[in-house]
């Protein structure tokens, strides 16, 4: 009988976690569905595309503990290939985006095959170093315009009769690539890949030691990574409607970094909180005459400060996240 009793106990406290994790995630797509009726649609987009930006950027920072500064690339030039796909091409707006998912793929699988060779502050500089190449290449090439950018993109038809033109249809497909991107970044973290990838980022040796090929693990990351980042710039094309310079220069690949750190290294929804509140910042503060990027920076030091984990970071180590099931084990 009291076998039976702390087994009961047990399994309310492993439950009551998933339980709360679940009404957590009920309520915020709750809010995503709800959103267009209470703001500007275009901002909400431009929040949930640079959101997967951050989430896919954390993939490879927070999960496999590799700092790019280049990330840029795959974004910007994901931008251009649905871009021009679209309005050169004609194909319709899913394909649009799948042609700049693959091109970032592609892409990534050659700044990563030579990045990789190299470690630490060596690795950040080469996927710099090679991102400025891909930015020069753009302000050249025939296709981007060169400092025009690409612009007038139509938005199309999803699946021949959906008229994305309007802003609403346009808000829920694009939401609904982001909760398919948040899901596929959700599954590869707690798939056995994931574990490997983060046994890298804690002891690269050790991986090495039991036999993993860490190499050719870093580099899958790494593309899935670029990929997933090319989906929220393909997206990004379509909701603007222009591809430009902006999007693949290195001051890009710097606003991901904040947005990561700002919301938490390592966990899930904590990009999506940094997005969020750049992202908003920028909006809102955009008529201001004192400049958004003292004013970022400044929230970014208050940031760095009081909360070192980021914002979500943070409550996850918090004596109420705790019991709620959300503890933060990333270490950095």
């Amino acid at each position: 009988m009291l076998d039976m009793t702390l087994t009961l106990e047990l399994e309310q406290k492993e439950r009551s976690p998933v339980v709360a994790q679940t009404i957590f995630l009920g309520a915020g797509l709750a809010l995503l569905l709800l959103a267009p009726l209470f703001f500007y649609p275009v901002f909400l987009m431009k929040i949930l595309c640079f959101a997967l930006f951050a989430c896919a950027f954390n993939l490879l920072l927070g999960y496999t503990g590799l700092l790019s500064f280049g990330h840029a690339a795959f974004f910007g030039g994901a931008a251009y290939f649905t871009a021009h796909a679209v309005k050169e091409w004609g194909v319709p707006p899913e394909l649009g985006i799948l042609v700049g998912v693959v091109g970032a793929a592609l892409l990534g699988a050659v700044i990563g095959f030579f990045a990789i060779r190299r470690q630490g502050i060596y690795f950040a500089m080469i996927t710099l170093a090679l991102a400025q190449m891909f930015y020069f290449f753009c302000l050249q090439a025939e296709f981007t315009h060169g400092e025009d950018g690409i612009q007038s993109v139509p938005r199309g038809h999803l699946f021949g009769f959906i008229d994305l033109s309007q802003s609403t249809n346009m808000y829920y497909f694009v939401l609904g690539i982001f909760v398919i991107g948040i899901v596929i970044i959700w599954r590869i973290i707690n798939s056995p890949f994931g574990m490997i990838m983060k046994s890298i980022r804690e002891n690269e040796t050790r991986a090495i030691s039991l036999g993993y090929s860490v190499r050719n693990y870093k580099l899958a990351a790494f593309v899935m990574s670029a990929a997933l980042t090319g989906l929220a710039g393909g997206v990004k094309a379509l909701v603007f409607q222009f591809a430009t310079l902006t999007d693949v220069g290195w001051q890009m690949s710097g606003e991901v970094i904040l947005m990561t750190l700002l919301g938490g290294i390592g966990t899930l929804i904590g990009p999506l909180f940094g997005a969020g509140l750049v992202v908003t910042l920028q909006n809102y503060l955009a008529t201001s005459e004192f400049p958004v990027t003292i004013i970022t920076g400044l929230v970014f030091m208050a940031c760095v400060l009081l909360f070192r984990r980021g914002i979500v970071g943070e409550f996850y180590n918090s004596r109420l996240g705790r019991k709620l099931g959300f503890e933060h084990r990333h270490k950095h």
